[in-house]
């Protein structure tokens, strides 16, 4: 497929009637509002609160998704009360990549991101991501369980509030192992059940702070190998057949680079001599065990939704469930995911909005539109570089005029594969323009793709229209009945008027400090006379919102050169900060954009505060990636603590959530007294020190 956008996520979607409303009425109550400020106090209690629950390798094997011979009532009465995409689409049918779209609102050929093992933050550095959005606009972000594939990530300060949490793993030799194991345990001595049990806690602790809304991101690992489960969701299935087609045979006239047939399950002791394809006895077995892990799950999701429930949490969130991708269990030979046939790439996708009616969504989704979903529900800025489209309108009306195709994508052997998915068929090309092979399904006569039918002369006309939709893009796909209407003129923070609230619009604000002539009578947001600190957490506080599809982005980057006078902001701002929601969304804008900034020069900075009592955080800044270490003396050279940070990017480290954290302690944990100390910074080969005073 073309890239389209070039690869860099130029999309601005069209301003429509929803965002022209929005937007007035958004625009319209700040201006009403924001002359009290200081002392609003916005109420985050009524602000919706988000839980994100994704489940691993879950293909929509449900009965919610009309396969009645599964037992999977939480997810099923869960469906009955929020939206239930019936055709939703993941971007890239594997892990990492599938997660890192959903989460960066990104597509791969954008993130870069098509194995198992890219960090999408070494492709893109300063890429928001959907919790690091919600973080900077007030929310209490954390992550329990096996939400990203690469775990580290939901551990990144800038993205999320508190420490991940995640289950024990504990490696096991798959030729020694059998693929599934019916255990005689309770749901919570295993690894999803111990998931469930922390999710448990921590909303708890959420619920204890009502004012302040919160982002849970929710991983379950299971159904994903090796099937381990309980034995009491295995006896649901001892006699239990399933209405799916499990033909080993590959589609006739498929490519070779379509074909994967059983790799993810190879291996495994009770499977070594199943070769070279499963048998049908073995694939109904091991469907059973699939299911009785389906199952398992499902009774964990009805756990943190009842938890949900008993906490009075559940009119104020909004709930997301999604399966990372498609799945095989059987099919075309193959057993799990990696392929683009439509098994492999279609996935379950459940959204629920307080308020909303229950319904059923035919309409494409796409796992990538789950971002400015949730933005859109929860009334936050969509940011304008995503690549997916808010569901609200088809949420609100099912039968709204929707997409006119879905589209995942695959890289084999260096070979790109690119799929469409229609009302009608599937048609896909590997390599440049299909040069190393195409298919085509009609799922109107062939809806199990048991025939290629590219090729066939009666569909040429169809292929060549199917491969001009391929090609041009997921910008064409879009709702044709999007109207442009007017567009507000401005937004009241939109300080110079270009369309786009940004650093030059806090540039303005901060150069008009204490000026009694306005050249620009819109920087004093808050209208009450003066120009000051708090006019710029006004303007910082909607940092990046857009009232034209036009616009550019907001950089949410700057130079070194400006590094110094947002540091002078966030000092005044923590000074007068009076913890609303406006003030904490300006000075996190603020201290994201001092995170973001790579300094011309590694430099050590003082510690802060100074005078300290007991505690201190050390800010420096690094030039270039190394491992940083920070040694502490007193006054006769003798070292009292070492503090060994490890590999860190080059960028600046002065906020608290980034500084080095010293505690005021020596190496065996005694407080040290008050006097003079010094502290020198070891990055790579640069190495300098500094003095600092305690006074208790």
């Amino acid at each position: 497929m073309a890239k389209t956008n070039g690869g860099k996520g130029n999309f601005s979607r069209h301003f429509t009637r929803r965002d022209f409303l929005s937007t007035s009425l958004k625009a319209g109550t700040a201006a009403l509002t924001t002359g009290l400020l200081p002392h609003l106090n916005a109420k985050s209690s009524e602000r919706y609160n988000v839980l994100f629950i994704v489940v691993d390798d879950l293909r929509p094997l449900l009965g919610c998704y009309g396969h009645s011979e599964m037992h999977t009532p939480n997810i099923d009465r869960f469906a009955g009360r929020g939206t239930l995409f019936s055709r939703a689409y993941c971007q890239y049918p594997l892990c990492n990549p599938s997660r890192v779209s959903m989460i960066t609102g990104l597509r791969p050929e954008t993130t870069g991101v098509f194995d198992n093992s890219t960090n999408f933050r070494d492709v893109l550095p300063n890429v928001i991501t959907l919790p690091q959005h919600f973080k900077e606009h007030g929310y209490h972000t954390q992550a329990v369980g096996r939400v990203l594939h690469i775990h580290e990530l939901q551990n990144n300060p800038l993205a999320w509030s508190a420490r991940s949490w995640g289950p024990v793993w504990i490696p096991f030799d798959k030729a020694s192992t059998p693929s599934w194991e019916a255990v005689d345990a309770a749901d919570h001595e295993l690894r999803d059940g111990q998931t469930a049990d922390k999710v448990g806690d921590v909303l708890e602790v959420l619920a204890a702070h009502p004012n302040n809304p919160f982002f849970l991101a929710v991983g379950f690992y299971k159904p994903h190998l090796r099937y381990k489960a309980p034995r009491k969701y295995y006896d649901l299935y001892n006699s239990v057949t399933f209405n799916i087609h499990t033909d080993s045979m590959t589609p006739e006239g498929v490519p070779p680079l379509a074909r994967t047939y059983w790799d993810e399950i190879r291996g495994y002791q009770d499977l070594l001599t199943e070769v070279p394809r499963v048998s049908d006895e073995k694939i109904l077995e091991l469907t059973r065990a699939y299911a009785a892990s389906t199952s398992y799950t499902d009774a964990l999701v009805g756990r943190v939704l009842q938890q949900l429930d008993a906490l009075n949490l559940t009119e104020n969130t909004v709930i997301v469930l999604v399966g990372d991708h498609g799945y095989h269990l059987g099919e075309h030979g193959t057993w799990g995911k990696n392929t683009l046939f439509e098994v492999g790439v279609h996935s379950p996708l459940i959204i629920s909005v307080p308020g909303q009616q229950p319904n059923r969504v035919d309409a494409f989704a796409e796992l990538v539109d789950i971002y400015p979903t949730l933005c859109d529900a929860c009334e936050l800025p969509t940011p304008s570089e995503l690549e997916g489209l808010s569901l609200m309108p088809v949420i609100e009306q099912p039968t709204h005029p929707w997409k006119t195709a879905a589209f995942s994508e695959i890289k084999r052997r260096n070979i790109y594969g690119y799929s469409i998915r229609t009302e009608q068929y599937r048609y896909t090309e590997w390599g440049p323009d299909g040069s190393r092979g195409r298919e085509l399904y009609d799922y109107d006569t062939d809806p199990d793709e048991t025939v290629n039918v590219v090729d066939l002369p009666e569909n040429a006309e169809l292929v060549e229209h199917l491969s001009e939709h391929l090609h041009a893009g997921w910008q064409a796909a879009l709702p044709v009945t999007q109207q442009q209407l007017p567009i507000p003129e401005t937004l009241p923070w939109d300080i110079n008027n270009d369309s786009v609230v940004d650093i030059q619009d806090l540039i303005l604000v901060s150069n008009s400090f204490g000026m009694e002539t306005l050249e620009h009578p819109k920087v004093d947001v808050n209208k009450d006379g003066s120009v000051d600190i708090i006019d710029l957490l006004l303007v910082a506080s909607h940092f990046g919102e857009s009232n034209s599809p036009a616009a550019p982005p907001a950089h949410r980057t700057m130079g070194p050169k400006q590094l110094g006078i947002v540091e002078k902001w966030l000092t005044e701002a923590r000074l007068v900060d009076d913890g609303s929601d406006i003030f904490r969304q300006g000075i996190a804008t603020l201290e994201h954009l001092i995170d973001t900034t790579v300094p011309p020069e590694t430099v050590l900075l003082p510690n802060y505060p100074n005078p300290f009592n007991p505690e201190t955080w050390i800010p420096y800044d690094l030039a270039q990636d190394t491992d940083v270490h920070i040694q502490i003396y007193n006054l006769k050279g003798e070292s009292i603590r070492r503090l060994s940070l490890g590999f860190q990017a080059a960028g600046t480290y002065r906020t608290q959530s980034r500084a080095a954290y010293w505690d005021g302690r020596n190496d065996i944990g005694e407080s040290v007294a008050s006097g003079i100390y010094f502290y020198t910074l070891q990055a790579g080969h640069f190495k300098t020190t500094r003095q600092m005073v305690i006074l208790k």
